[in-house]
This record gives C-alpha cells, sequence and structure tokens, in this order.
C-alpha cells in the first residue's frame, strides 16, 4: 500500500510522534513509546506508516532502533495548506470590501434622510 503524508499526519498519535521528534530530533523507539500511553508495538506500527510516507528515517546504533524525522516531506501539507490559505483570503478581502461599500452606502442614506 502507497501511503503519503497526508495519512501520516491524520493520525493523533502519529502527530505527536512528529512532534516529539522535532524537539529531540532523534529519538529511540523505547523513548518515544514510554511518551504514551499505548503499547510499544502500536508506536513501532506508527513509526512504520512515519516511515513509509518519509516523514521519519530509521537507523540502528547497537541493539537500539533510533527515529529522526524528515521535514522536507510536511512541504507537501504546507503547500496544499497554501493554496485554501490564499483562496480564503481573495474571499475574505472581497467580504471586506463588500462591507466596506456596504457602510459607505448605508452613511451616504442616513445623511440623505437628515
Amino acid at each position: 500500500m502507497r501511503r503519503d503524508v497526508f495519512q501520516a499526519i491524520a493520525d493523533p498519535n502519529r502527530r505527536a510522534i512528529i512532534s516529539l521528534l522535532a524537539v529531540q530530533q532523534k529519538m529511540n523507539v523505547n523513548g518515544l513509546a514510554e511518551k504514551f500511553k499505548i503499547s510499544r508495538p502500536a508506536i513501532s506500527k506508527h513509526i512504520k506508516i512515519l516511515s513509509e510516507c518519509g516523514l521519519v528515517v530509521t537507523s540502528r546504533q547497537g541493539r537500539e532502533k533510533y527515529c529522526e524525522m524528515k521535514f522536507q516531506k510536511l512541504t507537501e501539507v504546507s503547500d496544499w495548506v497554501e493554496q485554501y490559505r490564499k483562496f480564503w483570503e481573495e474571499k475574505l478581502d472581497a467580504l471586506d470590501s463588500y462591507l466596506t461599500a456596504l457602510q459607505a452606502q448605508e452613511k451616504n442614506f442616513a445623511r440623505k434622510k437628515k
């Protein structure tokens, strides 16, 4: 199954793992598992998904397996969000212009009534 970065960030546990790795830079799997109320195998499954999506790289150092974030892949998410940010900014700017024009019309109407 091909996974993408959106599948990775869809789960709150995976987002929490990403947040931890963003701060810690590199953590072993046991260290990550200690931070959660879910089982070590569940954490391993989440790490596997993050790895398949290209967000996490795992490496072995002796008997320990370490995880490290690869933030470049998150640009897919920021690019996707950016297009909608631009869309909504344009819509909100248009609404602001409309409301400003409407207020100006109301002021003109009120002046003419006097």
